[in-house]
C-alpha cells in the first residue's frame, strides 16, 4: 500500500464504529467512513471534545453538528502548498489527504524531466493535484464540471502564491472537453484523473464508472503527446480493484508508449493504532 505520510497539518487520529477522528490543522472533526466496520473503546479524549461531527441522514446527505464554533473555512499546509478547508454538505472538506502520495509522485516526475511539461487534470475538484504540478513547473489544464469547485481551486492557487503560474481553469464536462481537445489536436505530457463512481452525462444520463472508464481512457490516450511522462488513474469505486485498473492502463497505453504500469491501494496511517486505513486505489502508467 502507498501511504500519504508526509502531512503535518492533517492527522488521522483514530477510527471506530464507522467514523474517522481527524485533525485538520487545529480543528478536530469526526466524519463517517463506511469502511470502518470495527469497534474500539475510543479511549482518545478527542472523541468527546471534537469541534464538529457529520451525521448522515436516512434520506440521503446529512449535516454537521458543531460542539465548538468553527470558522466557515480555514487552511491546511502540505509542503509549500496551502489548501482551504470548508466543511461541506456531504461530509467532505475539499481535500482528500490520502491523495498526497499521488501529488508527490506527479511533482517528482515533472521535476525530473527538465523540460516544459503540459498536464491535464480531469475531475480536478479543488485543485490539490493541479497545484502540485504547477509548483513543479508544469503548465496545467484543470477541468471540472462544477463552477464552485473550480473557483475553490483558484482560491487555493492564490493562497499558495502560485496563481501567476501557467494554468487554464475550465468549467466543463470532462468527456466533452477531451473530445474537443482531440479535434483541436491539443496534446499533454501527463494526465491525472479521479472520476466519480457515478455521474451524469451532458444530456443528464446516468453513467457508472465501471461501464464508461474504458471509453474515457481511450479518449484520453488520443491527447497524450509523443513523449508522455505519466497517466494517473484514481478510483474510490469498490468494483474497480487496483489489478483491474492496472490491466486497463497496460492494454491501453503500454503497447503504444512502452513504459510500465503499477497499481496499489492508497492509505493513511492511524496515529492511535499504527494501522493503515485504505482510502481508494491508484493505477499509474509511467514512461
Amino acid at each position: 500500500m502507498r501511504l500519504s505520510d508526509n502531512w503535518q497539518d492533517f492527522e488521522l487520529i483514530d477510527t471506530s464504529d464507522g467514523e474517522r477522528l481527524e485533525r485538520w490543522n487545529n480543528i478536530v472533526l469526526i466524519r463517517p467512513d463506511p469502511q470502518i466496520i470495527w469497534s474500539t473503546d475510543k479511549k482518545n479524549p478527542l472523541w468527546r471534545s471534537a469541534h464538529a461531527r457529520y451525521h448522515r441522514s436516512s434520506k440521503g446527505g446529512g449535516s454537521w453538528e458543531q460542539y465548538k464554533k468553527i470558522p466557515e473555512q480555514w487552511s491546511v499546509k502540505y509542503g509549500d502548498l496551502l489548501f482551504n478547508i470548508k466543511p461541506m454538505g456531504f461530509k467532505h472538506t475539499g481535500v482528500f489527504p490520502e491523495q498526497a502520495v499521488n501529488w508527490d509522485f506527479a511533482y517528482q516526475k515533472i521535476k525530473s524531466e527538465n523540460r516544459p511539461i503540459k498536464i491535464l487534470n480531469l475531475f480536478g475538484y479543488t485543485g490539490c493535484a493541479t497545484l502540485a504540478c504547477m509548483k513543479a513547473g508544469a503548465s496545467v489544464c484543470h477541468v471540472d464540471a462544477s463552477k464552485g469547485m473550480v473557483q475553490w481551486a483558484k482560491e487555493n492557487a492564490a493562497l499558495s502564491g502560485i496563481a501567476d503560474k501557467p494554468v487554464r481553469w475550465i468549467v466543463d464536462d470532462c468527456i466533452k472537453f477531451v473530445q474537443r481537445e482531440i479535434r483541436r489536436q491539443n496534446k499533454y505530457d501527463g494526465i491525472i484523473m479521479d472520476p466519480p463512481s457515478y455521474g451524469r452525462g451532458p444530456n443528464g444520463e446516468v453513467w457508472k464508472l465501471e461501464e464508461r472508464l474504458c471509453q474515457l481512457v481511450m479518449l484520453c490516450r488520443q491527447v497524450l503527446s509523443d513523449n508522455p511522462v505519466f497517466f494517473i488513474l484514481n478510483s474510490y469505486t469498490t468494483g474497480l480493484s487496483p489489478a483491474v485498473m492496472d490491466y486497463l492502463l497496460g492494454v491501453m497505453l503500454q503497447k503504444e508508449f512502452g513504459g510500465r504500469v503499477s497499481s496499489d491501494e492508497i492509505g493513511i496511517k492511524v496515529t492511535d493504532t499504527g494501522l493503515v486505513l485504505p482510502c481508494g486505489s491508484t493505477a499509474i502508467w509511467e514512461k
